[in-house]
């Protein structure tokens, strides 16, 4: 049985065919000759299509609603055909039923918004489809007796399908609800009374919660921490990069350096969209209930986090009681409702990684029944575990580090948001401005700019290009310089995501603690970088003394996977979630070392003399011997966090880099900083890598044209 979205398009698709045609997918009736003496046609005109046969139109039932067949069969008096009634003989009179055709009575029982002709057909279908044959003949016979008016023959030969398209044909939809229940009430079938009073009742509050939802979540907001730039659903939704296999490890795609894959995991892929997670050929193949969704910070997991579950802390509730306060409209469900392998009921924990309660799947009591009280902790247990609700439908969005929390045992599918393809990436800029335009010369910046063009897989990266975009726009008009700093946007990202774990998941962290946060994972960072490495072992994490749930689940800048180093062993692995955003926190340290300390990480010791209110000349100090340490590393390896180091002096990220920072004032350097750059560019010790000191103009907000000129 085809769903109602696909019955309602091939319905719509087949022009001028009754709705048995769509259901069925007949494009002709067979047309009976048996009563072909009733009738007297005259030839001068053709017929019209009436379905099986020709009908008695005296016992017509008019109807005005549009979603009624029978009402494409009006018939305008001046063009109607000439039916003229031959005189029968007796024997076609004893024929004839003698029963008296019965008034139809409608209530408000079946009258809903609700109700499409698709679910009308779908289940009166299904409920006679549950009868046996020989009931489903005394249904017809009834069927007959009672309402005479929509067959010129008893309906006996006809299958399920042309009876309820004829059903349809003749009456509106509610009705036809009406009629069919009236009858298996005749006949004294109270369980199929009831299972269509069920669907029916399935359907209204699928209805009423799907227009909630589409009134909660047809407008979101990419930054959660700015709930007032708020823009429509399909304005800024694009299709993901979703992958069949887990623990992929991050992007290592790269501007300078060529790094090896980062990941043991050689299963071939199966590309997904967000349409394929619960389609039964999905579910079967799994084989499993709970569909568990990773990816990076950033990765376009979750447009919309709402923080609804937190209200429930530390009270003593049943996970119906949750359900129903969350959306009232499925009050109308009854218990057994969620116990019922035909009534698939949905669960989204979006965020799973934001819930901070311990999940102890050894000691926490059992519970098995949607009804029963207990804490929020026991609920959300007892459901990873199966044992709570197990003929629901879970999906679970979440940071990678959650999945080390389930137990092993626990059945689950695991699929990967990996952000962005080159596609993806264009179509969004497409969708986020509307004139084309302007979306174009965006793509074309960014393509221009390799390393803003490979960090837009994240869709976070590019909502914050994005809106710089707009910005630059609206400001200078279509023609308007845009960014050319990829400091400045890394800078707003690791902002970003620091008031993110601020707001959501640290609040009581202190700008202090943020900074010493930073501070440690930089100097991680700067250490890899130096050695080339950009994983970790967890054994080998533990000693750096940062807590990976900070660093992986909190902050976002860290990712967390499996490799095989060997056919019997799993090893957990860190690392950042690009390579690029472990050179930029890298630079950070390097610059926030000497602004708060007047420490030199490339001298490696504490000048005393550079305590206090630095000098310029002595920031250059700083520039000079990052420079030539830069240059001296033939693989590139220090050039983006060289770029990146540069860039901070500038004003803009200056401005931004002022919380993080403990001294009063930072002294004006560009002018000195391009000199020492322009300097090394026409020494040309190391031609290759004159380009990146170019770049490193650019960052400093000099044009590189004015540059070549001096």
């Amino acid at each position: 049985m085809m769903d109602d979205t696909e019955m309602e398009a091939l319905a719509m698709s087949l022009d001028g065919s009754s709705l048995g045609d769509a259901a069925s997918g007949r494009r002709q009736w067979s047309v009976s000759n048996e009563d072909d003496e009733i009738y007297y046609i005259p030839e001068r005109r053709p017929s019209l299509d009436l379905g099986q046969s020709l009908i008695d139109t005296s016992h017509w039932v008019q109807l005005d609603r549009q979603d009624s067949y029978s009402s494409c069969y009006s018939v305008d008096s001046d063009n109607c055909e000439n039916i003229i009634l031959r005189a029968k003989s007796e024997d076609d009179a004893v024929s004839e039923t003698s029963d008296t055709p019965q008034s139809i009575h409608t209530t408000n029982e079946f009258t809903s918004t609700s109700l499409t002709v698709a679910f009308t057909f779908k289940a009166i279908c299904k409920t006679l489809g549950k009868m046996t044959e020989g009931a489903l003949r005394t249904f017809k016979m009834v069927l007959w007796q009672r309402y005479p008016q929509s067959f010129n023959t008893p309906p006996q030969d006809m299958d399920l399908v042309d009876l309820v398209d004829r059903l349809l044909e003749f009456y509106n939809l509610d009705m036809s609800l009406q009629i069919t229940k009236t009858v298996l009430e005749d006949m004294g079938q109270k369980k199929m009374v009831a299972y269509l009073q069920t669907l029916c009742l399935r359907n209204e509050m699928r209805h009423d919660l799907s227009e909630t939802l589409k009134r909660t979540y047809s407008e979101v907001c990419e930054d959660v921490d700015m709930q007032e730039k708020k823009r429509p659903f399909d304005d800024v939704y694009t299709n993901l990069y979703i992958s069949s296999t887990c623990d992929n490890g991050p992007n290592i795609e790269h501007e300078v350096m060529t790094i090896e894959k980062l990941n043991s995991n050689q299963e071939a892929e199966i590309r997904l969209s967000t349409k394929d997670i619960f389609t039964p050929e999905m579910l079967e193949r799994s084989n499993t209930k709970i569909t568990l969704l990773t990816g990076p910070a950033g990765s376009g997991k979750s447009m919309a986090v709402r923080r609804e579950l937190k209200q429930f802390e530390g009270s003593q509730l049943s996970l119906l009681q949750i359900i129903q306060k969350l959306y009232p409209e499925t009050e109308k469900l009854r218990h057994e409702d969620y116990r019922s392998e035909d009534c698939k009921i949905l669960l989204v924990f979006d965020g799973l990684d934001e819930y901070n309660g311990v999940l102890d799947f050894e000691n926490t009591g059992l519970v098995s029944d949607v009804t029963d009280l207990t804490t929020l902790n026991a609920i959300v247990v007892n459901l990873l575990r199966g044992k709570l609700f197990n003929h629901g439908l879970f999906l679970i969005t979440s940071r990678p580090q959650v999945k080390f929390r389930i137990p092993w045992d626990t059945h689950y599918l695991e699929i990967e948001v990996r952000g962005f393809c080159d596609r993806e990436r264009d179509e969004y800029f497409h969708r986020r401005f509307t004139d084309p335009n302007q979306a174009a010369r965006v793509i074309a910046h960014i393509k221009t700019f390799k390393t803003l063009g490979i960090m837009c897989h994240l869709p976070l990266f590019c909502s914050l290009v994005a809106d710089e975009c707009h910005h630059m726009f609206r400001e200078q008009g279509t023609g308007a310089e845009l960014p050319r700093s990829i400091t400045y946007m890394y800078t707003k990202l690791v902002l970003l995501l620091t008031r993110q774990r601020r707001t959501f998941r640290a609040p009581d962290s202190s700008p202090d603690k943020e900074r010493d946060f930073l501070m440690q994972l930089g100097k991680l960072a700067f250490d890899m970088l130096e050695q080339g490495q950009f994983q970790m072992t967890k054994l080998d994490w533990k000693d750096t003394g940062i807590d990976e749930k900070e660093a992986v689940n909190n902050s976002g800048l860290c990712t967390q996977y499996l490799i095989k180093p060997n056919v019997l062993f799993l090893e957990e692995v860190l690392s950042f979630v690009h390579p690029t955003v472990q050179e930029y926190l890298a630079a950070l340290y390097v610059f926030l070392s000497f602004t708060n300390q007047g420490k030199n990480i490339f001298e490696q010791h504490l000048t005393k003399k550079l305590m206090g209110l630095f000098k310029g000349q002595r920031v250059m100090e700083l520039y000079k011997s990052a420079v030539d340490r830069s240059l001296l590393c033939a693989d590139g390896k220090l050039d983006i966090s060289l770029r990146f180091l540069f860039g901070m002096v500038h004003e803009t990220n200056l401005e931004l880099l002022r919380p993080l920072c403990t001294s009063a004032k930072w002294p004006t350097v560009i002018e000195d900083a391009a000199a020492l750059i322009r300097k090394r560019i026409r020494e040309n010790h190391f031609p290759g890598r004159n380009n990146n000191l170019q770049h490193c103009l650019e960052e400093l907000g000099v044009l590189t044209s004015e540059a070549a000129s001096q």
